[in-house]
């Protein structure tokens, strides 16, 4: 199949032959017919299927121009860097139409985005938070929405943003289509979905779980922060200049404390990325990612779904994460477009139930590899790695004092004093026997 055998609007076509875009991947080519039905849809696919432009065709074949300045599409994702993402793919397959695109997100000024929302557009992309700010002070009209796109919903949900979403939908009108999609469906996700989705068909790309045939995985057994420093840097000496690598990490303050540790050896070929750094810091970094101006990312799992850089030759596994989907989507960042990747996971022995895990999901064990004898380990273990000593009796509750009654005393006499108004007149009287009379 192609994508001319898609019942696509002829600009479309126009713009993925410009793009040389020939065949849709597995959720396009499954999942259009059944979006274009105008059935609410729930898509399921791996990280780098193509799921972005898996629901942007049927959306914007199905656009229609109108007068009015409000949005017919809203995709709401829940990162900034997926707003920014999915605006550029929604601009180049656009070229050929008429159509204009806003994205909305927190961390900047509302004000200017307002400016641009008020000037008419026709396509929405934004985080819940921004989306529902907007619609609030009533900068943006949500009442000609027809297509609503919820992506990446099981992070979304995960994030805190459930309140937002629904506050957002009392904003809809009641005849809408539904296009939800992830990577991961929990039964917490389907419970949502059920309360708000009508009789939604479900596609799938391929099984979650699924190994990722494309991609050499391996792991290194390595006992503390220092030793996987060691190990990073070891490895990250032998792959070659154009090597594009992304070294994912458990927290913001590990990955500040890894950057520290290696930016010296590095120098101006490292960046970091976490939800802590400023708007604009982020996106410079992702570019220059991108770009090649730096070949090695420090990363954490909140951006892992949020970045879309092509040619990443190598992710690191610096920890292993706690959900073993998330596992899947770091190691998704490389092996795409037909290209082979290599993913590398260290292991600690505390991560023996998380491997355990990620074994089982992907149905493949990891495999071991032995460490070069150069390579000399430490003992040294940083403060957050010391055991946490629990003293006995520590968190028992104490039972609360007797209640001896009202906690305040008597006035001191002194301090009794009531001020009453000077009566001259009576003090006068009360002083001589008889009022004093003025001369």
């Amino acid at each position: 199949m192609t994508f001319r055998d898609l019942n696509l609007k002829k600009p479309l076509w126009n713009a993925l032959d410009d793009l040389a875009y020939e065949t849709p991947t597995t959720i396009q080519a499954v999942g259009f017919n059944v979006m274009m039905s105008g059935k609410d849809t729930i898509g399921i696919a791996q990280t780098g299927t193509g799921k972005t432009m898996a629901y942007l065709l049927p959306c914007l074949c199905m656009w229609q121009f109108s007068k009015e300045p409000h949005p017919q599409i809203m995709i709401i994702v829940p990162t900034r860097e997926l707003v920014a993402q999915v605006v550029r793919e929604v601009e180049k397959l656009t070229t050929y139409m008429n159509v204009v695109v806003c994205g909305v997100y927190g961390g900047t000024n509302m004000n200017t985005q307002a400016k641009t929302v008020l000037q008419g557009i026709d396509v929405l992309v934004g985080t819940p938070g921004r989306i529902l700010d907007l619609a609030i002070n009533g900068t943006l009209q949500l009442k000609n929405i027809k297509k609503v796109v919820i992506d990446e919903v099981d992070e979304t949900l995960s994030l805190g943003f459930r309140p937002q979403l629904l506050h957002i939908f009392d904003f809809l009108p009641a005849k809408r289509q539904h296009m939800v999609f992830s990577a991961t469906l929990s039964e917490e996700v389907s419970l949502f979905l059920e309360d708000y989705l009508i009789t939604p068909v479900r596609v799938e790309a391929a099984r979650v779980g699924l190994p990722i045939e494309k991609i050499d995985q391996t792991a290194y057994r390595v006992p503390n922060f220092l030793s996987k420093v060691i190990l990073l840097q070891h490895l990250m000496e032998q792959t070659e200049a154009n090597s594009k690598i992304i070294v994912f990490v458990s927290s913001r303050s590990l990955a500040d404390l890894l950057f520290e540790a290696i930016e010296p050896i590095f120098s101006d070929a490292i960046g970091i990325i976490h939800s802590n750094k400023a708007q604009n810091f982020r996106f410079d970094t992702v570019q220059n990612f991108q770009s090649g101006a730096i070949r090695i990312l420090i990363a954490t799992d909140l951006i892992a779904r949020g970045i879309d850089v092509t040619d990443v030759t190598h992710v690191i596994n610096f920890d292993i994460p706690e959900s073993p989907e998330n596992y899947m989507h770091r190691i998704g960042r490389t092996g795409r477009a037909d290209k082979n990747g290599i993913a590398i996971t260290f292991v600690s022995e505390k991560d023996e139930a998380a491997l355990i895990a990620i074994q089982e999901l992907m149905q493949r064990q990891l495999s071991f590899t032995e460490l070069s004898e150069a390579i000399e380990f430490t003992d040294e273990i940083l403060e957050f790695e010391k055991p946490k000593i629990i003293i006995p009796g520590k968190n028992i509750k104490l039972s609360q004092r007797e209640k001896k009654g009202d906690s305040f005393h008597d006035k001191k006499v002194k301090n009794k004093k009531v001020n009453v108004r000077y009566n001259h007149k009576k003090a006068m009287q009360d002083k001589y026997g008889k009022p004093k009379k003025k001369r």
